[in-house]
């Protein structure tokens, strides 16, 4: 649907502007060139029909008027007779010289439009039909058995004047038609002088128009291009609230809607970004605040005191060492990921105090796989869950109690458990903490530490990683902590392979 209106948005398209100034520039040379193309054809044509009429008439011109002249006189002294005439290969029949010459220069009539030499074929046409007239009366006059000398007097009076005068007529067709084909190159000549003319006009104003044209269609592309380019460079320098304003309809102006679009989400994902930055830093202060708070500090306090009041300096010492490291490795150097190694040492010396307190109830065991030591958690991960087995788990127990505390990398994942055999819970009670865990700390009416270690797991690796919890009343409660296996080096939360490699 969105590809289907950003095609309708684009109306003027790069590829129409383009096509538009290739037309621009081609067309009108086209049109001269089918302009000199039908001269060309025009003049050839009529060059060939004059061709071609000189050489029919030429065909004439050279032999009728000798053919015809002996055939007769033959035909006359009684060499050969009419009916005999058509036999001889020497000579030729005068009325098949007739018929021929009649249709060959009648088709010339229907060819022909110069007028000069129409009126030539005409009388040409006529004194054939004379001659015709005139050897009709001498083919009379022979079967007659007429007289020889009144045949020759026709021959010299009659019948050489016409055949001279047909030859004139041909004559004077071939050189009015050599005329017209003289003038017919006379305005081929014109046509292209004219041409010439015509086209260094056009080409002139065409270069102008190509040139303007040009110009417009390069400004309507490289202007948005220039609009489009000086706003990545301030998105490249961090301003995320520049905008592209484009307002072709064309390719670049989808492209522009594209990156306004793309730096509008930017702008919104780093705003969501600095929130949940922000959000995070205010669940790690508040979760320092719920673990370094006066009750606890207060109580570590009164069993160091005590332990010297019962000359138990020793221990004393050791506790006061475990307090201190317990701070260090809370604080972390301002770092919010560490180690699995750093997270295990700051769980350890929060069990070592609080073992010193609750030495007739609590015992621990720590075994967390070494192979999974150089792997990434988010600092204050383990201790929420161990302190919620404590205070949740053995305490209400009233008797003595046990926590355990396992880890191991299984394939991608890493999985930290933390089990206790405390006084468990009942199935609502543990349906509820489910639900609880789930929702955004802040909102949480109770287990606020879980639900602080599951939201900041999902922040920091996805959904599909987080707590997951187990719980059987006067049995215990068991929390599984799965996380990604991604090293401590490494930028980004990318799985290992499961044979210690990384996965690109």
């Amino acid at each position: 649907m969105a590809h289907n209106q950003k095609k309708r948005s684009i109306r003027f398209s790069i590829r129409r502007k383009l096509v538009l100034m290739s037309l621009t520039a081609v067309l009108p040379f086209l049109l001269l060139a089918m302009y000199l193309l039908t001269s060309m054809l025009n003049y050839s044509r009529n060059y060939d029909d004059i061709v071609n009429n000189i050489t029919i008439a030429n065909s004439y011109n050279l032999v009728f008027k000798e053919e015809m002249d002996e055939s007769l006189y033959k035909l006359v002294v009684g060499y050969v007779s009419f009916d005999e005439i058509a036999q001889d290969p020497a000579l030729q029949d005068p009325y098949k010289l007739i018929r021929d010459c009649r249709e060959a220069f009648s088709r010339l009539m229907d060819m022909t439009t110069e007028g000069e030499s129409m009126m030539w074929l005409q009388s040409m046409l006529r004194n054939i039909d004379t001659l015709e007239k005139r050897v009709d009366y001498m083919r009379e006059s022979a079967l007659a058995g007429g007289n020889y000398n009144e045949n020759i007097q026709e021959l010299d009076n009659n019948i050489y004047i016409l055949t001279e005068l047909i030859q004139e007529d041909i004559q004077y067709y071939i050189h009015y038609q050599t005329r017209s084909m003289e003038k017919v190159s006379r305005q081929l000549h014109q046509q292209i002088n004219q041409f010439l003319i015509l086209c260094s006009v056009l080409a002139a104003a065409l270069v102008l128009m190509v040139v303007g044209t040009t110009f417009l269609i390069a400004k309507g592309i490289l202007q948005p291009i220039q609009e489009l380019y000086d706003a990545t460079e301030k998105v490249a320098e961090g301003d995320f609230s520049v905008r592209a304003r484009i307002h072709t309809r064309d390719e670049i102006a989808a492209l522009g809607q594209g990156f306004n679009n793309m730096a509008e989400n930017i702008q919104t994902l780093i705003h969501k970004i600095r929130e949940d930055e922000e959000k995070m830093r205010r669940m790690d202060l508040r979760l320092l605040q719920e673990q370094i708070n006066p009750h606890f500090l207060y109580n570590t306090l009164d069993t160091i005191v005590w332990l010297i009041e019962g000359n138990e300096t020793d221990q004393a010492v050791n506790m006061v060492i475990t307090l201190s490291g317990f701070f260090r490795l809370v604080l972390s150097k301002g770092k919010e990921i560490i180690t699995i190694r750093e997270e295990e040492k700051h769980i350890r010396s929060y069990l070592e105090i609080q073992g010193m307190r609750y030495r007739d109830i609590l015992e621990y065991d720590i075994r967390l796989d070494q192979t999974v030591y150089d792997f990434q958690i988010p600092k204050l991960t383990l201790q929420p869950l161990v302190e919620n087995a404590l205070y949740h788990g053995i305490k209400y127990k009233r008797a003595r109690g046990y926590i355990h505390i396992h880890g191991e990398k299984d394939g991608n994942i890493i999985r930290l458990v933390v089990r206790d055999n405390g006084a468990g819970m009942e199935r609502e009670e543990l349906e509820q903490l489910r639900r609880e865990i789930q929702r955004p700390c802040k909102e949480a009416e109770k287990g606020f530490g879980l639900a602080n270690v599951n939201e900041r797991i999902h922040m920091y690796f996805g959904e599909e990683y987080g707590l997951r919890i187990h719980s059987d009343k006067g049995r215990g409660t068991m929390v599984e902590l799965v996380i990604p296996a991604v090293r401590i080096a490494e930028e980004g939360p990318r799985p290992d392979d499961g044979a210690g490699r990384k996965q690109d």
